[in-house]
C-alpha cells in the first residue's frame, strides 16, 4: 500500500495505491457525495491483478475540507480531481468503478475524455436524478405509515437532526442501504468520516429530496456515447433500483446487468465475496479484449446479466 496526499484545486486529497499487479490500474470512485472510500475496501483484493487506486474526494476523509462556500462542491471540481490523481501518479489508461454518486461522476468523465477509459463498473450508480428521488420515494411509501409521517413531518419542518427522525430514517437505511446490522467496520469507519457540507451543498437534506446542485442531472439518455465496456451492478433492494439499472444498461452500447440477490444499496458491503467476484472477472474480461464487444458475455448464457 502507498498513501500520499495529492494537490488538487482547493486542497490536498488522500489516496492510497494497493497492489501492482500486470492489469490496468482500477480508479475507485466512491459516493456520497461526501462518503469516504472505506465501505469498498474489499476492492483491495483485486490488487493482485492489477493496482487499485483509492482516494477521499476533497471535503470528506482524510482529505482537506474546504468550506462550502468557497465553491469546490460542484461536480466540475470532482471531474478536474480525477485528471490531477491521473497526472500525479502517470496514468495513460484505466478502469473506472463508480459507486453511487460515483457512478455519476464516472460517467461525466468518461463523456469527457473516453480515451482515457478502458471500462467502466457502475455499482449501484446514481445516472439521472429525478429517477433516483421518483425511486426512492416509491421506496419509502412501503415503510409503515408511521415512519413515513415522521420523515415527511421532520423534512418539511427542517428538523433532521433529532432522535426521532433518526430512527426513522434508520429503518430505511437497514432495508435499502445496507442490510447487515449491526453495520461492517469499514462502513462504520466511512460514517465517521462522512463530509456531512459536501452532501448537503450537492445533494440535501435526505435522499428523498435533492435540493443541492445536482438538481436536474441525468446522463441516462447520454450512456450510448460512452465507448468502452460498462458493467451496472445493484442490490435486489437497492435504492438504486434493479427497474431503473437495467432500463440504464440498455442504453449503454456495450453493456452487462447484474443483481446482487441478498443486498441493498452496499453490495461491497453485505455481499463483499460477490461483488469482488463479479468485479474481478469483468475487468480480466476488458484486459483481454481485442475488441469492445469481445468483453461482452451473451446475454442467453448469463440469465441475471443482460447486453
Amino acid at each position: 500500500m502507498t498513501e500520499r496526499m495529492i494537490d488538487v484545486p482547493g486542497g490536498r486529497i488522500w489516496t492510497n495505491v494497493v497492489g501492482d499487479g500486470p492489469g490496468a490500474p482500477l480508479v475507485v470512485l466512491h459516493g456520497g457525495p461526501g462518503m469516504p472510500s472505506d465501505y469498498l475496501s474489499c476492492l483491495n483484493d483485486v490488487a493482485d491483478d492489477r493496482p487499485v487506486i483509492f482516494y477521499d474526494q476533497l471535503g470528506c476523509g482524510r482529505s482537506d475540507r474546504p468550506a462550502a462556500s468557497e465553491g469546490y462542491f460542484v461536480q466540475e471540481h470532482f471531474i478536474a480531481e480525477i485528471d490531477s490523481l491521473r497526472e500525479t501518479l502517470g496514468l495513460d489508461s484505466f478502469h473506472l468503478l463508480g459507486h453511487s454518486w460515483g457512478g455519476l461522476l464516472a460517467a461525466l468523465y468518461a463523456l469527457e475524455q473516453p480515451e482515457n477509459v478502458q471500462s467502466i463498473t457502475f455499482a449501484s450508480p446514481l445516472i439521472a436524478v429525478s429517477r433516483w428521488v421518483d425511486d426512492c420515494n416509491r421506496l419509502k411509501a412501503k415503510l409503515p405509515s408511521e415512519l413515513q409521517d415522521t420523515i415527511d413531518r421532520h423534512e418539511a419542518s427542517g428538523n433532521t437532526t433529532c432522535p426521532e427522525y433518526a430512527a426513522a430514517n434508520f429503518e430505511w437505511w437497514r432495508r435499502h442501504v445496507c442490510r447487515v446490522v449491526p453495520f461492517p467496520e469499514d462502513l462504520e469507519r466511512a460514517l465517521s468520516g462522512m463530509g456531512t457540507e459536501c452532501y448537503e451543498t450537492m445533494w440535501g437534506p435526505s435522499e428523498f429530496n435533492c435540493t443541492g446542485n445536482l438538481l436536474g442531472m441525468d446522463v441516462s439518455s447520454e450512456l450510448g456515447e460512452i465507448p468502452c465496456p460498462t458493467l451496472f451492478t445493484c442490490g435486489r433492494y437497492d435504492e438504486a433500483t434493479p427497474e431503473t439499472l437495467e432500463h440504464l444498461a440498455k442504453n449503454a452500447q456495450y453493456s452487462e446487468f447484474h443483481v446482487f440477490e441478498h443486498s441493498a444499496h452496499l453490495a461491497p458491503v453485505e455481499e463483499p465475496g460477490a461483488f469482488l467476484a463479479c468485479v474481478r472477472d469483468f475487468l480480466r474480461r476488458t484486459d483481454r479484449a481485442s475488441e469492445v464487444k469481445d468483453a461482452i458475455r451473451p446475454a442467453e448464457k448469463y440469465p441475471s446479466i443482460r447486453n
